[in-house]
């Protein structure tokens, strides 16, 4: 098996890349009033360029078309944009009552999506991103939920056979910044073990964890890999540094509902309560503690943040300033909250 070998890239990210999850009718259908306004919010607080991480499996499109309709209509400057696509899932025509995907996620779908995982299925993909977006090109791409893709193997041959498709995948990223249509390559996925194997083989200009370095979850095996990747220049972007919104307050963790009579979610129910208990000690929002062990993490450069509030843009590019003191992180560790080991945190 050969590395795909490419050019790096050298990149430079704000703290804040702003995801586009909502603009999908993730957990809600937003208004198309407000959808605009949480772009217009978007492009108005970044200082220079604005970053947005969006992807054909968020709203099957949907992100994508909203993204591109109101950054056309507020005129704002291609060359102020810089738009990452997350390349793997392909909108289709919507044949039953509700999409096929990810099952009560997405909210009042007008079509569904399928995932294409493939050197075609990666062309496809970003040329009908390219359509959704309206004139807007990302220059970021990368395949989408490889880890999601091997998991539905069926076998030891089915498992190889995926993979190859993943390195094809990667293939077709590496053509389209060769011929100058894109400007980096990366990966997003849930599963950091997979973008380990994938770092192996291909050559990436950077990385998207999700759900994976958070004040919850913070595998030590996943430290070291970061502090790897940190070695190596590669930037870490942490996305859903809140799981999917529950260390804040939402009823979801990990995009599924959390029942306290379903085995294993009182564990998680009680440590937010007392994560929540810590926080009101110290007088400090649960979002800002959580973005700030994100940012702390190594390698981290930024961290992509998604609100379906407009107003809380300007919240959440404050809250990267947020001093947490010492004795905050030292209190979370005596009461067993986080791992006693975060060298990055002492």
């Amino acid at each position: 098996m050969s590395t795909i070998k490419m050019d790096s890239a050298v990149l430079e990210f704000p703290k804040v890349i702003f995801g586009t999850s909502s603009l999908g009718n993730l957990f809600v259908a937003l208004e198309e009033k407000i959808k605009r306004e949480i772009v217009k919010e978007c492009v108005d607080q970044s200082a220079s360029q604005v970053v947005f991480d969006s992807a054909g499996k968020y709203g099957a499109g949907l992100a994508l078309e909203s993204l591109g309709k109101y950054l056309n209509d507020l005129k704002v400057e291609k060359g102020k944009v810089l738009i990452s696509n997350k390349l793997g899932w392909f909108r289709t025509e919507l044949k039953t009552p509700e999409p096929t995907f990810e099952k009560d996620v997405w909210i009042d779908l007008q079509h569904d999506a399928v995932q294409m995982i493939s050197y075609q299925g990666m062309m496809q993909c970003f040329e009908q991103g390219n359509e959704l977006l309206k004139g807007y090109v990302p220059q970021m791409v990368s395949v989408h939920d490889p880890d999601e893709y091997l998991a539905e193997a069926n076998s030891s041959e089915d498992e190889s056979k995926r993979y190859n498709d993943i390195l094809e995948a990667y293939r077709a990223l590496s053509d389209l910044k060769t011929s100058g249509k894109v400007s980096s390559v990366g990966v997003g996925a849930k599963d950091w073990k997979i973008i380990s194997r994938i770092v192996k083989d291909v050559d990436l200009d950077w990385v998207m964890i999700a759900n994976s370095m958070t004040l919850k979850s913070h595998p030590i095996e996943l430290l070291e890999f970061m502090r790897e990747l940190e070695q190596k220049h590669i930037p870490i972007i942490n996305s859903a540094v809140f799981h999917s919104g529950f260390l804040i307050g939402s009823n979801f963790y990990d995009y599924k509902l959390v029942n306290s009579d379903m085995p294993g979610h009182n564990h998680l129910i009680k440590w937010r309560y007392d994560f929540f208990k810590i926080c009101e000690t110290f007088n400090i929002n649960p979002a800002e503690a959580c973005v700030a062990f994100a940012l702390k993490a190594p390698g981290v450069k930024s961290i992509a943040l998604n609100t379906a509030n407009p107003k809380r843009i300007k919240q959440n590019m404050d809250m990267i300033q947020t001093v947490i003191p010492q004795e905050f992180w030292t209190q979370l560790i005596e009461q067993g909250l986080i791992d006693d080991t975060l060298a990055f945190l002492k």
